[in-house]
């Protein structure tokens, strides 16, 4: 292995002078003819840095670490590391992943192994939006939550607007002139289910439209669910539904063909997630609300290194690591329309 002396000695200059050309430092004034002799020369030896040392020499590793519960392995969440990936690269960056599937042990060490390799940072993740306890170590180092949040508000946190994406999927059947609009959402108490509740709420207002709250039903989120609850969605007399994601509006398509009934013609559909290969390939294909996924991942990278810009950092175990300006809210993200062919619009009455 070729070493920082044997380029030095090669190119007659010094240890530090090698090592001051080879890493750029700004702080020292090298002749530039020195400075392309030394790389010319530890080109042609075929040296290679060690990591750890150019990290120390630069004060900076260029890693950002990148923890999550799932989202590797999730059927479609896998846009949030993409997007994450993505923006790192463009800054210079490579992320460390590690998906821990949700075990502690795993989490403490996987932070443990960052913390030793100097990441500049870490961004926490999870494949479900809800609430989480962070690991205290994430407060040594700059972090960032993505699709998950901290009830403290301890760190910056990025997560999908689900009021806004729950009165966007409700405007799509308001704008095409439904007025009895059904909401099928879900039984457990999550963001989601409350956010896009909420939007439902203001989209129907917003339209003119009083909320009664026997057009809203629950059930489990699945095939399974959506299928089940089609009786009561029918007791109802709407002439549009709203599902709280994909599935259950693949599951109400199912129970709605069993019965000779036509999504637009006899009830228009509108679900929620863009889970391409349910929404996009339903016959017909399900107007939708698409999770930011991909936008996620990226604005956590860059709320990442804003932070790093501006130089907060928590203090190991502070409770509150965002300083002395207070507590964070977090950050929304928009969720897109994906209008496609299962909405009928009526004629104004």
């Amino acid at each position: 292995m070729v070493t920082l002396q044997d380029v030095a000695r090669a190119a007659g200059v010094s240890i530090a002078t090698a090592s001051w050309a080879i890493n750029n430092n700004k702080n020292v004034r090298i002749p530039e003819s020195t400075m392309r002799k030394v790389r010319k020369v530890a080109a042609d030896l075929g040296y290679r840095q060690n990591a750890m040392a150019r990290s120390l020499a630069r004060g900076r590793s260029d890693l950002i670490g990148f923890i999550s519960d799932g989202v590797a392995t999730s059927p479609f969440a896998g846009q949030v590391i993409q997007g994450a990936q993505d923006e790192a690269w463009r800054n210079g960056k490579i992320l460390l992943i590690v998906d821990t599937h949700g075990e502690p042990d795993i989490e403490r060490r996987a932070c443990a192994f960052m913390l030793e390799r100097q990441v500049e940072g870490i961004v926490y993740s999870s494949w479900v939006h809800h609430e989480v306890r962070p690991p205290e170590d994430l407060a040594r180092v700059n972090s960032v939550l993505v699709n998950c949040f901290d009830r403290l508000g301890r760190f910056p946190a990025v997560v999908p607007d689900e009021v806004q994406g729950g009165r966007t999927a409700t405007e799509m059947l308001t704008n095409a002139g439904h007025k009895r609009i059904a909401f099928v959402n879900a039984t457990e108490q999550t963001p989601a289910s409350q956010g896009r509740l909420q939007g439902y709420k203001e989209a129907l207002a917003a339209a003119g439209l009083k909320y009664d709250p026997d057009m809203v039903m629950t059930c489990t989120v699945d095939q399974e669910g959506g299928y089940g609850i089609m009786s009561q969605v029918m007791q109802t007399s709407a002439t549009a539904v709203f599902c709280h994601n994909d599935r259950t509006a693949m599951g109400l398509f199912d129970a709605l063909r069993e019965r000779g009934m036509h999504v637009p013609d006899d009830i228009s559909v509108v679900g929620f997630d863009n889970q391409k290969l349910i929404s996009a390939h339903l016959h017909p294909a399900l107007s939708t609300v698409g999770l930011p996924q991909y936008d996620l991942g990226v604005l956590g990278i860059r709320t990442l290194l804003q932070r790093e810009d501006v130089g907060e950092k928590g203090e190991g175990g502070s409770a509150d690591a965002a300083g002395e300006h207070g507590p964070y809210s977090p950050i929304r993200v928009a969720c897109p329309s994906v209008p496609r062919d299962s909405i009928r619009i009526l004629e104004a009455s």
